[in-house]
């Protein structure tokens, strides 16, 4: 299975969870901590072998904010 990258734009991100919720491959979390407009956004986890992500892009596709691009490779 292709492997992927995604990034998230923290400050565009409003923590709605949505891209939490979508990911097959449970790779996106929520962020401990704020970022500078009050919101906890999300975070990109690579898992243990950098493996987690398949550039699927149901999390990009979902994001109401346009924060999250995914790359393939």
């Amino acid at each position: 299975m292709a492997k992927g990258k995604i990034t998230i734009d923290r400050e565009k991100c409003k923590g709605c969870e949505l891209c939490v919720s979508v990911c097959p491959k449970q790779c996106i979390a929520i962020s401990s901590g704020l970022n500078d407009k009050g919101y906890y956004p999300a975070e990109f986890s690579q898992g243990e072998e950098g493996d987690c992500c398949t550039a699927c892009t149901l999390c990009a596709l979902t994001c109401p904010d346009i924060a999250i691009e995914v790359y393939r490779g």
